[in-house]
Parts: C-alpha cells; structure tokens; sequence
C-alpha cells in the first residue's frame, strides 16, 4: 500500500488533477490520497487568531478542514472515494478503488497524537502509513526540490529546517512498528510523469528525494 500526501498548495493547479487521475487509474484499492489542509486551514489559523480559540480546537478544525480539502478531491475525480477508518479504507481496497482519506474521525480518536500546529498533513500521512503497514509513503509538494540530492537519503530534521516539511514529521516516521520497512520520499508537484505506467517503486527511488528519520 502507498500513502501519497497532495498539500493544500495543489489546489487550482493544473498537476493536481494529473495525480488524482493516476490515483483513480493505478489506485486499485492500494493508493490512498492524504489531504492537504490548503485554503481551508488558512481559515482555521486566521479564526484563531481573531477568536482566541485554543490550540486543540484550532487541532480539531483543521481536521475538518483536511475533510473538506479530501471531498473536494474526490468529487473533482468521480473514480476516487472517500474512507474515514480503516474499515472503509480496507472496503475500497476489495473495491479496487483510488482512496481519499478523510481524516478527522481516526486522528481525533487518538489521544496520542499532540494537538498542535506543528502537527499537519504530512505528519498525519506519517501516522496514517503507521496504522496502515504502508510500504511507501509520498509527499507531493509545490515547493521546488532543486539544491536537494536525490541520490542519497535526506535526513527529516534538515527537511524541517528548510521548512520542506512540518515540525512532527520526524517524530512520527520514527514510530513505525517492527518490522515495517517503508520508504519515505518528497516529490514536486510536476513529477506525476514518472507513474503514467502505474506507480513504481523502482522510479520513485529514482527521481525522489528520500527522507530518514
């Protein structure tokens, strides 16, 4: 199973319904789509700031806001639909079906995962491939790769430090269970080409930037 993270920063471009169609091509019930927050987050964090809501409200409300980004995806390519929990997520697998995932209902049930804004999408991609047993996990950012090498591993916290990816990431890529060998790699937005014949392994170790904890 893959887990492939599209940020909010997609929405309105014209390679953000190349990935959804890759997913709704080759998905066939092993590609899960993880939701940015984008334009919906913004929202929470500018409510925030003129309500004085606390941190783990904002946490709750940008949940809802990766659901709102996550159906919006999926109504934008019909083939995709959408799974809430890991029920849903196995029963569009035996459907063969490209998978968005909705969020806020697993995350809000787990009490371990901090309540804060360091935590995003891309931490929550990390501890959705956790829970799943991913052999694969991909972040898709608008963000230009170029200066970084592709041809060795790149380390979480140095990522982070470019601001590349949130705060939590390392942490929670940190957490796999034993046994658990996935790869994590970063691609730009313009890089769907590389899986117009499906998604490959062998071509992600080849054009991603891989990431360490």
């Amino acid at each position: 199973m893959w887990v492939v993270k599209l940020g909010g920063s997609l929405l309105g471009t014209p390679e953000l319904a190349h990935w959804l169609a890759l997913v709704a091509k080759f998905g066939d019930g092993k590609v899960i789509i993880v939701p940015g927050g984008g334009l919906f987050a913004d929202a929470v964090r500018d409510a925030q700031k003129i309500s004085n809501m606390d941190d783990a409200l904002a946490h709750e409300l940008a949940l809802l806001a990766m659901d709102q980004f996550g159906i919006l995806l999926a109504r934008t390519n019909p083939e995709l639909v959408t799974a809430s929990s890991e029920l849903e997520i196995a029963e569009r697998g035996w459907q063969h079906r490209g998978v968005v995932w909705l969020p806020s209902k697993m995350v809000l049930a787990d009490e371990t995962v901090p309540k804060n804004w360091q935590v995003t999408s891309d931490s929550l991609s990390a501890w959705l491939a956790n829970k799943l047993g991913a052999e694969q996990l991909l972040l898709v950012k608008s963000k230009s790769l170029l200066g970084y090498q592709a041809e060795k591993p790149n380390s979480a916290q140095s990522l982070i430090d470019d601001e590349l990816i949130d705060g939590q990431f390392s942490v929670f890529i940190s957490q796999k269970k034993i046994g658990e060998d996935y790869q994590t790699y970063v691609l730009n937005k313009a890089d769907y080409s590389i899986f117009e014949q499906g998604f490959s392994v062998q071509k992600l170790a080849v054009h991603g930037l891989r990431i360490t904890a």
